[in-house]
């Protein structure tokens, strides 16, 4: 591979240049294995923030960062399709979704992360549950993925190094929200992961890192290019994240009402919007079984079973309870009219329920409880919010990230659908 200097690489689009093919593949390649200082790295993060990239370099960059490591070779004998989600408040929705879709047919190699800030980890949610673990070998994937149909694990340490360090890099210089650096960060594992199909549910709303419809739209624009440039149909759906999604957040608080809909109850927004993207993994699929019905049979809850004792876990163990619970009450009688998704994820995070670093621990019973949800009745003085907590002392700076949260008005919201639009790319 032909050397660059770095300092024309940050030079050429620090000045609205257009990176080379050659420039992408060597930069990447230099930064992964030292060559590339991190302050150079930060430099041209910076000018691929201010100044931007177009749809071949954004393409060119997402290969780099998967050639910079390994590429799993998933062997097993049904069609495999994984779904990502850019990450909300409440959003638990791959853990029913992983076993359904696996009930259905198809195998769903879910290879998730950990909450940072005010959105939750799906590997924390799981790791409330006694005994069950995160790290699998990559024969242990292709195993459970062909024996049970689902797996839901840490990303090995072979895929994608290179967005191992920038991701970290960008944490630090504010460079988070650029588009092109999400979406390559995002596809480079998902694409690394050797799945056949992909599914996106790409947020947007108070409690979403995508403010506006239009933000969440030029994203999943992005994502689903990038993913038919690399030979992978990729469909994204544009979902509301400004209200939180069910009414538990947090971590074993999640997991509870997770079982709870795969056992045929739960929040009805929770089982609409994991109907909606089995719909679109089994489409990519191409599996015409419908999710409803496998839904309401109990075999997505008997896979939910099998796939978390395959991880060491027991699926009927009690989850951990908190030490402490704080109640919140309804300031006035009326109809809830807002519950602002962010408030309340800050709100669980200084629970414990999250981490403001990666290397933090977190509660596995902390977490909120949302006892009402916009459009419901709600009475003065009564119940509206349970926070719960290992550690009493938190409750404070919960109770301030929730001031202005939610208001009550004489009438009910106009409801607001979950899925706003769906983007099909197709290769």
């Amino acid at each position: 591979m032909r050397a660059f200097s770095a300092v024309d690489v940050i030079r050429a689009k620090r000045d609205g240049g257009r990176l080379s093919d050659e420039q992408i593949d060597w930069v990447v390649d230099a930064y992964t294995h030292g060559v590339v200082a991190e302050e150079q790295m930060s430099a041209l993060a910076m000018a691929i923030f201010l100044r931007g990239m177009d749809s071949a370099e954004i393409s060119r960059w997402t290969g780099a960062m998967i050639a910079s490591g390994e590429r799993l070779t998933l062997d097993v004998s049904r069609p495999t399709v994984d779904k990502h989600s850019t990450g909300g408040v409440g959003d638990k929705i791959t853990l029913p979704l992983a076993p359904l879709v696996a009930a259905c047919g198809a195998a769903v190699p879910q290879l998730s992360g950990r909450g940072l800030g005010h959105t939750g980890g799906t590997l924390d949610k799981l790791e409330s549950i006694p005994g069950w673990r995160a790290s699998l070998s990559t024969a242990e994937i292709a195993r459970q993925l062909e024996d049970v149909g689902a797996v839901v694990c840490a990303a090995t340490s072979g895929l994608a190094p290179a967005d191992k360090k920038l991701y970290a890099l960008r944490d630090v210089t504010s460079t988070v929200e650029s588009i092109p650096l999400i979406a390559s960060s995002i596809m480079s594992k998902k694409i690394a992961e050797g799945a056949s199909g992909l599914v996106l549910d790409v947020k947007f709303g108070s409690g979403a890192f995508m403010k506006t419809l239009d933000q969440a739209r030029t994203l999943a624009s992005t994502l689903t290019s990038i993913g038919v440039a690399h030979g992978v149909p990729t469909t994204a759906l544009l979902t509301d994240m400004n209200v939180p999604l069910g009414r538990a957040v947090g971590n074993a608080v999640e997991v509870a009402e997770s079982v709870s809909v795969l056992q045929g109850g739960g929040p009805s927004d929770v089982v609409e919007l994991t109907l909606a993207l089995a719909r679109e993994m089994l489409a990519l699929a191409g599996i015409s079984t419908d999710p409803a019905e496998v839904l309401a049979s109990g075999e997505a809850y008997e896979t939910w079973c099998r796939m978390i004792s395959a991880q060491g876990g027991d699926p009927s163990a009690p989850l951990p309870k908190p030490s402490h619970i704080h109640t919140v009450v309804a300031p006035a009688s009326g109809v809830l009219a807002s519950l602002d998704a962010y408030a309340v994820g800050v709100a669980s995070w200084r629970l414990g329920a999250g981490r403001a670093r990666k290397e933090d621990p977190v509660q596995a019973a902390a977490g909120v409880l949302c006892l009402a949800k916009p459009g419901d009745a709600v009475t003065e003085g009564e119940p509206l919010l349970e926070l719960h907590t290992d550690t009493p002392s938190a409750v404070p700076a919960a109770l301030a990230a929730l001031e202005g949260g939610f208001t009550v008005a004489a009438a009910a919201p106009a409801a607001a659908p979950i899925v706003r639009e769906t983007i099909h790319g197709t290769v």
